[in-house]
């Protein structure tokens, strides 16, 4: 707007010149005999006037006619200097004509296309005066003394374009001089604004990520930051980011989130071992790529597709890779070693919040997981609550209501009833003591392992007649930490519970043993056995959770749970428990 405002001025400023160049000449055509020139001419020169009036309005409607005026400038430049030179031979060569319409052509020129244009003005004029002055002018003149009159106005011609080009020049150059110091100052200025911005919004990020254990929100804040600290790219730029953490399933790369994905891009996986994903990865740095369609894994997402220059950044913690922040951008070389350093910040400090939210995550899951634990105990309790004690005491009730009748008609046979009763009591109380022994053995938390699983084969023997085998090695419980030996314990005990529930086994065998760095239990038996394949695909509709609690407590030792069995083959269940190096070192005690 300031322009176009400063040029409609200086348009007035050169039609009001233009005007006064007119004036000057009706002046002039009046007033010929003062000047020592012919008053024959006065014709001529009041032409001239009134052709200069329609120059100086078709100007006006040329100028404001042509809004870009490069054109229509250099059109009314070439007119007044051929309408100056047509005055001077009009004039008969009066040098003042020259130079009062001459200056016209200089100043315009000068001050609308440049000192080049009206230093040249300047000197097509001197040159041209002599040269119309012999051919035009003094052929036809009588009076004319020569071609010194209009050799000295083209020396006044020079002389005045010299000193309106120079200071114009001069004025530009500094001019020129100081727009380029105020670029550099935007530009800069820019630049600390910029910075400014990147370092607030990495200082938000790191609030947002120290106040949130949710990754989704991790996520959404690093490709946020990402996206601001390029955002200098250029409004023509399309940047396309994404985040890709491994899945723990599948061990792949797949997206967690993204900026302008498409939705079939959400829902790919690809391996991380090839290309700019693999590079970075692998060498724990930022890399940068220039196609994406050429890349191996990256080429499989539309997004990225016209992206032309790529920068990868792992999300890396000590040795532990949790995936990568991509960026790309449809700007060939986008990426500065500046956004790098952005990058790699942001990356960081992502990673440390997925740590965090990933151990929030764990310990909501192992929460759960032992909420689940022991709802599954108190279904347990409940059931053996009810399938044992609870018909044992209700059987009792009966007896002793049976045996109050007796006593009306057959007191005789009283005793042998009570006698009954006696027995399913003993039992009764046999089991509710098993029960709160498996619940929580006292014998474990005093003497250790081996004196527990001794107990729970006497309990086993007295209470169901089961025999339960023991092969335990000397010092074997000396490797296993306390806490280690109650879940082993639980173990023991689940599978020799299932195995005398549903196998139908005359022998149950407990074996656990060292070998070299680890530790076998062996719980086998001599029942009938069952399809293992068949009871894993149908035992989300079966009631027992035996098996899965067997792997659960397993996964607790860090151990490997295998089981064999075949119908009529009896079955085996084998566990692998790795020692501690310090138990190792250790030794058993004597």
């Amino acid at each position: 707007m300031t322009i176009r405002n400063t040029l409609t001025h200086l348009d007035w400023s050169i039609v009001a010149l233009r005007w006064l160049l007119i004036v000057a000449l009706i002046g002039l055509a009046l007033f010929l005999p003062v000047f020592g020139a012919d008053p024959g001419r006065r014709g001529a020169l009041l032409t001239g006037a009134g052709v200069g009036a329609a120059l100086a309005l078709g100007s006006m409607a040329l100028v404001f006619w042509d809004t870009r005026r490069t054109t229509s400038l250099q059109v009314i430049f070439l007119a007044d200097i051929l309408y100056a030179l047509l005055i001077f031979v009009l004039s008969g060569g009066q040098p003042v004509v020259l130079l009062a319409a001459g200056a016209l052509p200089i100043v315009t020129g000068t001050l609308r296309l440049g000192a080049f244009y009206g230093f040249g003005a300047a000197v097509l004029q001197a040159v041209a005066a002599p040269v119309l002055y012999a051919l035009l002018i003094a052929p036809v003149d009588s009076g004319a003394t020569g071609v010194g009159p209009a050799l000295s106005g083209s020396a006044g011609i020079l002389l005045f374009g010299a000193f309106t080009a120079l200071p114009v020049s001069i004025a530009n150059l500094g001019w020129s001089g100081r727009e380029d110091i105020l670029k550099q100052r935007e530009t800069e200025a820019g630049r600390l604004r910029a910075a400014r911005e990147h370092a607030r919004a990495i200082y938000e990020m790191a609030s947002t990520l120290s106040a949130t254990l949710n990754y989704q929100t991790v996520l959404n804040a690093a490709l946020d930051v990402g996206v601001l600290g390029l955002r200098e790219m250029g409004p023509n730029a399309r940047l396309v980011s994404a985040v890709l953490l491994f899945d723990q399933d599948t061990g792949q790369l797949k997206v967690a989130n993204g900026r302008r994905l498409t939705y079939a891009d959400t829902t790919k996986q690809v391996p991380g071992r090839k290309g700019v994903l693999g590079l970075a990865l692998k060498q724990a740095e930022p890399v940068f790529a220039s196609d994406a369609r050429r890349d191996p894994e990256l080429r499989f997402f539309v997004a990225f597709q016209d992206a032309r220059s790529i920068l990868c950044v792992p999300l890396r913690a000590g040795f532990d890779s949790y995936g990568v922040l991509v960026f790309g951008s449809t700007t060939l070389n986008a990426f500065s070693e500046e956004h790098v350093e952005l990058l790699t910040a942001i990356a960081s400090q992502a990673t440390i919040a997925l740590q965090n939210a990933t151990l929030y995550q764990n310990l909501l899951e192992e929460k759960q997981r032992i909420i689940d634990v022991e709802e599954d105990a108190r279904t347990q309790l409940s059931r053996d609550l009810h399938d044992g004690p609870t018909q044992d005491v209700a059987a009792i009730a009966m007896r002793i209501d049976y045996i109050r009748r007796l006593l009306e008609r057959d007191p005789a046979q009283v005793p042998g009833e009570l006698r009954k009763v006696e027995e399913l009591a003993r039992k009764t109380t046999k089991e509710i003591r098993h029960m709160l022994f498996t619940l929580r053995p006292l014998v474990l938390e005093t003497q250790g392992l081996v004196p527990a699983l001794k107990e729970l084969a006497k309990k086993m023997s007295e209470n169901y007649g089961q025999n339960v085998i023991l092969h335990l090695q000397d010092g074997v419980e000396q490797y296993i930490d306390k806490n280690d030996q109650s879940v082993l314990f639980n173990i023991v005990d689940e599978a020799v519970n299932n195995a005398r529930k549903h196998a139908e086994a005359e022998h149950i065998w407990v074996r656990l043993n060292r070998q070299e760095d680890t530790l076998l239990l062996e719980i086998q038996d001599d029942g009938v056995g069952f399809d293992t394949g068949e009871v894993d695909a149908n035992y989300d509709q079966r009631g027992s959770l035996g098996m899965i609690n067997l792997r659960e407590r397993a996964e607790l030792l860090e151990g490997t749970l295998r089981i064999e069995s075949a119908e009529g083959k009896g079955t085996r269940i084998s566990l692998i428990i790795p020692i501690d190096a310090a138990a190792l070192e250790a030794g058993p005690s004597s």
